[in-house]
């Protein structure tokens, strides 16, 4: 007779496996932590890690998937927020994300080194089609009440959510080189402002806002990654 698989049970060992490698990666790394020192922390086989996940990469994803997960928590209540303005919607959105990156900086450098690697390429193609789903939808409906409002003259809030949404897919990557320009003394931290401004400026041209109306990153968040 075929075994019956346990929904919750299985669920419940697989997260913490997540945890297990979570934990790891704030604490030494990605590229420093091995399948074995997640078995060891979990005191599991080898078959049982296989059971769940095929491969390192595999777990990496799962991490980014709980990330994912975790910022989707907060941006969501504030875009529905039917006591905010679009202009405030968008700039607490942006800054949301900001925030949710800043507590968790051990666990962001623990993947930065290897993020941009080429075997990871598949783990970053899923990272942006998953945050195209969840964002699209959401800024489109923010930009429609700006339009509502007069705050913003889009012609098409789906069309500019998504340009928005490829804008700050390419911003997370810029902003990962300017980390490493900063550790490495190569640029200063006006330069990664100026950066930062540059992308507030394009945004709010898309949307035809009103120029600084809207918040990108605050200043408190900036300096905690490059300062």
């Amino acid at each position: 007779m075929a075994r019956t698989l346990n929904v919750e049970s299985h669920a419940i060992r697989r997260e913490a496996f997540v945890d297990a490698a979570q934990k790891l990666i704030q604490g030494r790394g990605y590229e420093q932590m091995s399948i074995g020192d997640v078995l060891a922390e979990l005191d599991a086989s080898r078959g049982a890690f296989y059971h769940y996940f095929d491969s390192k990469s595999a777990l990496l994803d799962a991490v980014i998937d709980r990330m994912i997960d975790g910022v989707a928590a907060v941006i969501a209540p504030i875009a529905t927020d039917p006591g905010r303005s679009a202009t405030q919607k968008l700039s607490d959105v942006f800054t949301g994300i900001g925030r949710f990156k800043g507590e968790r900086t051990d666990l962001l450098k623990g993947i930065l080194e290897v993020w941009l690697a080429d075997e990871n390429a598949i783990v970053r193609d899923k990272l942006r089609r998953r945050t195209r789903a969840l964002l699209v939808p959401l800024l489109a409906a923010i930009i429609g009440q700006g339009v509502g409002e007069g705050a913003f003259t889009a012609t098409s809030p789906r069309h500019a959510a998504a340009t928005l949404v490829s804008l700050m897919l390419g911003m997370n990557e810029f902003a990962i080189e300017l980390y490493f320009d900063r550790l490495a003394g190569e640029i200063t931290l006006e330069d990664v402002e100026r950066s930062f401004d540059a992308y507030a400026e394009a945004f709010e041209r898309i949307l035809g806002a009103r120029p600084g109306s809207l918040a990108f990153a605050d200043a408190a968040t900036i300096r905690q990654w490059y300062g």
